[in-house]
């Protein structure tokens, strides 16, 4: 006799021991056929600054079904996996974590600082990765990167040297936004504008018409 369905259903039963499945079988992994069309993506690396939120949600399983539809099409897929450092977000985020247990980033000084930078992105960055695999991201889990590894900074800076040397970037004198609690200059998406009331002087100045003296 069959089973008795179950009266609700629990994803968990079957998400898990599907991907478990997957993953063993390396259904994943990108493997390089010269007698397949090649087909790549690319994640937009989560920034490591906390949990994955509903935009991850949405943006990641779209890419999911791309990638898988262009697997079943029998093309070589790889889709690559990564977190992003996210910089000064990120150094943010450390120290409020800091100043709630009392500290701050000058009592630590710079290296002790650095080390709980790295700390914070071993534990969230593994978490942000443990929760694509829970949603059933198709990654390639052997190619997993991150925005600060050695090989990633060193082909970064090698491009910007040779954009720099064609003159397709220089370097000039502009107006920027600087925090004096980082010490640091920042970009205007980092930046939360305000307006204020307040008053408008103007100053005359007086000149010396050079024709009297």
């Amino acid at each position: 006799m069959f089973d008795k369905i179950k009266d609700k259903y629990n994803p968990q039963e079957f998400e898990q021991k599907n991907y478990a499945f997957w993953f063993e079988n390396k259904y994943f992994y990108g493997h390089i056929d010269k007698q397949k069309s090649p087909f790549c993506i690319v994640i937009p690396p989560p920034n490591i600054t906390g949990y994955l939120h509903m935009g991850h949600a949405l943006v990641n399983t779209l890419q999911d079904v791309v990638i898988r539809y262009w697997r079943m099409k029998q093309f070589a897929t790889t889709w690559i996996p990564g977190t992003d450092h996210a910089g000064i977000a990120t150094q943010n985020v450390v120290e409020k974590e800091l100043n709630r247990k009392g500290g701050n980033r000058f009592g630590l000084g710079r290296e002790k600082f650095v080390e709980k930078v790295w700390e914070w992105k071993e534990e969230y960055g593994s978490r942000i990765i443990r929760q694509l695999k829970s949603l059933g991201c198709s990654c390639d889990w052997d190619r997993i990167r991150f925005t600060l590894d050695k090989d990633y900074t060193r082909a970064v800076i090698k491009e910007f040297v040779v954009l720099y040397n064609n003159g397709l970037i220089h370097k000039g004198n502009y107006m920027v936004n600087w925090c004096s609690r980082c010490l640091t200059a920042i970009s205007d998406i980092e930046v939360e504008h305000r307006d204020e009331e307040a008053s408008l002087w103007d100053i005359k100045y007086p000149l010396i018409d050079e024709r009297t003296g």
